[in-house]
């Protein structure tokens, strides 16, 4: 059968071809007896309408005639419905019989396949393959670790008691300010500035500075002096309004 399906090495492409010519002669074959057997039940409806006919008018003989044909068509169709079945079954095997070649193929398609793939593998390399693969993976989340960790640590080089005694300083000051012992930033802004209004009438209340060229005389060298002084009470008093 596996010969007969185009299996053998010997077949080639004609005994490939084989199952699908088979295939479409029985299907024609088939049409064919179908039509065939169309026509012998037409032949059996008009038999029995002649015998009708001749016997409403009298004629018995021609009437049994007209029945001997039904029978004829009948013992006809009746083979011919045999005929169908049988090839219909043989058609329906060599299809079903196809099917399984092609599959079979298939299958061996698929597992020539498989063992080009699994050349040269084994549970073995493939364990250390799968143990390289861990490795790399661990590997490449050590690196992302690193990279995400920031380049300059500096800020966790401080001391952190002395951040805890520098904040507990602030703690007391601002305990402080609020029961009045020690004056509040606007307090102490506030005096800043009335010290800075009193500095400035000082500063009004100097003689201004004189711009025009003093003439030279012999008191030339008195009235110099008296200016530098003027001038250097002048200065210290702009350094300490911090002008």
């Amino acid at each position: 059968m596996w010969s007969f399906f185009g299996g053998s090495s010997n077949g080639g492409t004609k005994g490939k071809e084989l199952p699908k010519k088979a295939i479409v002669e029985l299907r024609e074959h088939i049409n064919l007896l179908t039509k065939k057997q169309s026509h012998l039940q037409t032949q059996l409806i008009t038999q029995e309408n002649e015998a009708r006919r001749f016997l409403s008018l009298g004629n018995k003989t021609l009437a049994k005639n007209a029945l001997k044909k039904k029978k004829v068509y009948e013992n006809q169709l009746g083979k011919l419905d045999g005929q169908i079945d049988s090839l219909e079954q043989q058609l329906f095997s060599i299809e079903s019989a196809n099917l399984n070649l092609e599959t079979l193929r298939a299958m061996k398609q698929g597992s020539k396949a498989m063992k080009a793939i699994h050349t040269g593998m084994d549970i073995d390399k493939v364990d250390e393959t799968m143990d390289d693969i861990r490795e790399q993976v661990e590997l490449g989340e050590e690196i992302s670790d690193a990279i995400s960790r920031p380049m300059y640590s500096g800020m966790n080089d401080v001391d952190e008691d002395e951040l805890d005694e520098e904040l507990d300083m602030l703690a007391q000051e601002e305990t402080a300010q609020q029961i009045g012992i020690i004056p509040t930033t606007t307090e102490t802004m506030k005096s800043n500035a009335d010290t800075n209004k009193i500095t400035s009438e000082r500063v009004s209340e100097l003689p201004n500075v004189p711009i025009d060229k003093i003439s030279q005389s012999p008191q030339h060298n008195e009235e110099e002096e008296e200016e530098d002084e003027d001038e250097r009470a002048l200065r210290e008093l702009q350094a300490e309004m911090g002008l």
